[in-house]
């Protein structure tokens, strides 16, 4: 299964892709006021609805309903240089922009029950990627296709969430989490489709979470998210080349398989946050944040039926190809750090500004398509409170990638060398209403 397996190992690259520009293929989006301040505090903070996302326990901070919709655009950059394989002797040239724009909604409503209990509502996103290197490959011969080609994965999650204060210090929550995940993926040799996945499915976990008050200007958050394992079904066909000599049939036989889903693991998430308001105008805040990508090992495709292509011995014989693991990745678990401030200029403005430094995931193998480095991020924000109840929130933050010098290995070309490195700008719009 080693050369069949090799075939799909852009299936992986689809579903894995870190464009994103955070840890694994993981966003960090889910609300302007967060990416305004670098993230940092926003288990705890709880000056909007979309604290939701972050711990559900923190819903027992709010005295009355509170909804918060906003829209975050997330303009990527990945450049991709210097491609070339077969010992440098032929190459691929580069690509100035691999990346896409995404549009990333939200929206999260609480409800106070009263003062003991409240529940929340929320649609937002933390994983997704797109990416296209396509044009490396174009009109080239004997170019690693397998490497090279379109993604576009989205994820939505959707939460329902409960939160018990037990005293005036310490509160509780729970969460359940509805992953819905859509991906689509073409990796084409010239005229032919070497792998083409449409793709959606569902995927359920949840989340816990804590708050601790030391007095209304002190306060810490802490949370643990379990990520499922998503089972997309829809569209998985690729074309292959098997040893069947142990069949009577050639040592090279050119399969098509379908396979009925993929099962893409998510990583379980940690954090702990902390929050102090310094002065009546001027807050300081803290993140740190733990994902459990060590245990991402692989993506598998299940239960896939193989065809033996015409032209070859055996022309239409199906084979049952069972489960495929495909590349194995060897990820290391991830920490981001981030610190911000808040400062209140008036009972119209706030501004805030963080900054947030994010470890990578590749360890020893690395990608093309995952141009994965330590990034850094520098944010800032505003909120325009209309009045006690209405409440704008903008958030801006670049985001810069480390360079990566990489070997890959495609089944086609063999060693690929490549140099990666990713930049992103994130823009933010949020309405908040305080019933």
């Amino acid at each position: 299964m080693k050369t069949f397996n090799k075939t799909l190992i852009a299936v992986s690259v689809a579903l894995t892709s870190t464009q994103t520009l955070a840890a694994g293929f993981q966003l960090n989006s889910q609300s302007a006021t967060g990416i305004g301040r670098a993230f940092a505090g926003d288990a705890v903070i709880a000056d909007n609805a979309s604290v939701l996302s972050r711990n559900p326990a923190a819903m027992a901070l709010f005295d009355n309903d509170a909804l918060s919709v906003g829209l975050t655009y997330a303009d990527i950059t990945v450049d991709v240089k210097d491609v070339n394989f077969a010992g440098g002797t032929i190459d691929l040239g580069s690509i100035d922009n691999a990346g896409s724009t995404k549009l990333i909604p939200n929206m999260f409503y609480i409800h106070p029950i009263d003062d003991k209990f409240a529940i929340g509502f929320a649609a937002f996103s933390n994983f997704g990627t797109g990416t296209d290197s396509s044009t490396l490959s174009n009109n080239k011969p004997a170019a690693p296709y397998d490497l090279l080609g379109e993604t576009e994965v989205t994820t939505v999650n959707f939460n329902t969430s409960v939160s018990y204060r037990i005293d005036e210090m310490f509160s509780i929550g729970v969460g359940l989490d509805a992953v819905y995940g859509e991906g689509r993926l073409t990796r084409d040799a010239g005229t032919t489709p070497l792998l083409d996945v449409d793709a959606d499915g569902w995927g359920f976990g949840g989340i816990v979470g804590a708050t601790i008050e030391l007095n209304k200007d002190h306060r810490f958050g802490l949370s643990y998210r379990f990520s499922p394992t998503v089972n997309v079904k829809g569209d998985v066909n690729t074309i292959s080349t098997k040893d069947l000599s142990a069949l009577g049939l050639g040592a090279q036989t050119k399969l098509a398989t379908r396979f009925d889903s993929l099962d893409v693991p998510l990583a379980d998430i940690f954090q702990v946050a902390g929050f102090h308001q310094l002065t009546p105008k001027f807050a300081i805040h803290y993140t740190a944040q733990f994902t459990q990508w060590g245990d991402f090992h692989q993506i598998t495709a299940k239960d896939g039926v193989a065809t033996i292509l015409p032209g070859q011995a055996g022309a239409g014989m199906s084979i049952n190809a069972g489960d495929a693991p495909l590349k194995v990745y060897q990820w290391e678990d991830s920490w981001l750090m981030s610190l911000g401030g808040t400062y209140t200029i008036n009972d119209q403005f706030t501004v805030r500004a963080g900054y947030l430094h994010d470890q990578g995931v590749v360890d020893e193998i690395s990608s093309i398509s995952i141009p994965d480095s330590d990034r850094n991020w520098f944010t800032a924000g505003m909120s325009y409170h209309v009045n006690p109840q209405n409440t704008v929130d903008f958030g801006i933050a670049y985001v810069k990638g480390e360079e990566v010098h990489l070997i890959e290995n495609s089944a086609i070309a063999g060693p690929v060398n490549a140099i990666t490195e990713s930049t992103g700008m994130y823009y933010s719009m949020q309405y908040s209403y305080q019933f």
